[in-house]
């Protein structure tokens, strides 16, 4: 199993910034991706930044040019800094890996959520 654990979240106001920690730990043998989502009340959650372990990224348009994913492959952790927020960031954040692991018959990909952390953008 692989746990994920964020870090981070908080209440801030509008054109400020926070930086999201997730760290992924438990059988991992590689890292392949990783991501943050978010969920704001009664909507569906969404994608909002991804990176593979070479570096690669994913944005979602309403955060290009604000928020910026980075990995660190060693420590198996993932950071978004998030700046000039705006209230319509206000969401539950949650981290999202794909991990090689090593099991008794060989290797395999699973995908594994956080338990969130709430970001609140206030005007």
């Amino acid at each position: 199993q692989v746990q994920l654990v964020e870090s981070g979240g908080g209440l801030v106001q509008a054109g400020e910034s926070l930086t999201l920690s997730c760290a992924a730990s438990g059988n991992i043998f590689r890292i392949t991706l990783m991501g943050w989502y978010r969920q704001a009340p009664g909507k569906q959650r969404e994608l909002v930044a991804a990176i593979t372990d070479s570096g690669s990224t994913n944005y979602a348009d309403s955060v290009k040019g604000r928020f910026t994913i980075s990995i660190d492959n060693v420590k198996n952790t993932t950071y978004l800094q998030m700046n000039k927020l705006k209230p319509e960031d206000t969401a539950v954040y949650y981290c999202n890996c794909n991990a090689v692991q090593e099991h008794i018959g060989g290797r395999g990909l699973g995908n594994f959520w956080g338990q969130g952390t709430q970001v609140t953008v206030s005007s």
